[in-house]
C-alpha cells in the first residue's frame, strides 16, 4: 500500500495560520510559570538554601530523570558543573542517567525500575542531595530511588506535574506544576532549573545576576 505525502502547497491550504497559536501557547506558559513560582517562592528559598548549605559542607547533588524529564536533570547538572557566569563557583553534580552499560545491565539483568536506586545505593552518602524531575510523579525508578536516598539521610527534591503522584510523600521539597499539558510542565521544570541554580548560588553570596 503506497502512501502519500501532501504537498507544501496543500499543507498550507488545509492549516490555518499559526499566530493566534503561537501566542495562545506562550500566554499559557506564562501563565502557569506565574502560578507555580508565586505558590513554591518560599519553597524554592529553603530547598536553594539548604541545598547551597550541603555544598558548602562537601555534598553533591545526584540528579535524574526519564525521557524529557532526563533532560531537565541533565541541564541542571551542566549548570552546576560549568557555570557560565564569571566567577561563580562550579559544584559536584552527578547524572544518574549517563553510563549507559550500566544502566542497560540492571535494566537487562535486574529490572529497569532499579536503575537509579542501585547507582545511589554504590556512590551517595547522607550528606548528598538527590534530585528528581517527573512529570506524573508515578516514575518506579524515581520512587525507588527516593525511598533509598531518605534511608541514607540524603536531601530529596522533586520536580512534578499533575497531582505530584507519589513524590510528596517520598521527598522533603516536592514542586508540582498544577497541569496535565506534559509540554507546560517542561517548561516550568526548565525555568525551575535557572532560578535554583540562581538561589544556590546567591545563598553562598554571589552577586544577583538577570
Amino acid at each position: 500500500m503506497s502512501t502519500t505525502n501532501p504537498t507544501t502547497a496543500a499543507v498550507d491550504k488545509l492549516t490555518e495560520p499559526f499566530r493566534d497559536k503561537v501566542i495562545r501557547k506562550c500566554g499559557e506558559s506564562v501563565e502557569m510559570k506565574e502560578k507555580f513560582f508565586t505558590k513554591y517562592a518560599e519553597g524554592l528559598e529553603a530547598m536553594s538554601r539548604a541545598m547551597a548549605r550541603r555544598f558548602q559542607q562537601g555534598g553533591r547533588l545526584f540528579a535524574m530523570g526519564n525521557g524529557g524529564s532526563l533532560c531537565d536533570a541533565l541541564h541542571i547538572t551542566v549548570e552546576f558543573n560549568h557555570p557560565i557566569i564569571e566567577k561563580r563557583a562550579a559544584f559536584p553534580v552527578i547524572p544518574l542517567m549517563t553510563d549507559i552499560a550500566t544502566m542497560t545491565a540492571i535494566g537487562n539483568d535486574i529490572d529497569f525500575s532499579r536503575v537509579f536506586v542501585n547507582q545511589l545505593r554504590l556512590f551517595a552518602a547522607p550528606g548528598d542531595t538527590v534530585m528528581g524531575f517527573s512529570t506524573s510523579g508515578k516514575s518506579p525508578d524515581l520512587i525507588y530511588a527516593f525511598e533509598a536516598a531518605r534511608e541514607k539521610g540524603m536531601m530529596t527534591v522533586a520536580f512534578a506535574g499533575k497531582d505530584g503522584g507519589r513524590f510528596p510523600d517520598l521527598v522533603d521539597y516536592c514542586f508540582i506544576v498544577p497541569s496535565y499539558s506534559i509540554h507546560r510542565i517542561q517548561e516550568v521544570h526548565a525555568t525551575a532549573v535557572h532560578i535554583v541554580w540562581d538561589l544556590v548560588h546567591i545563598a553562598l553570596g554571589a552577586e544577583d545576576v538577570t
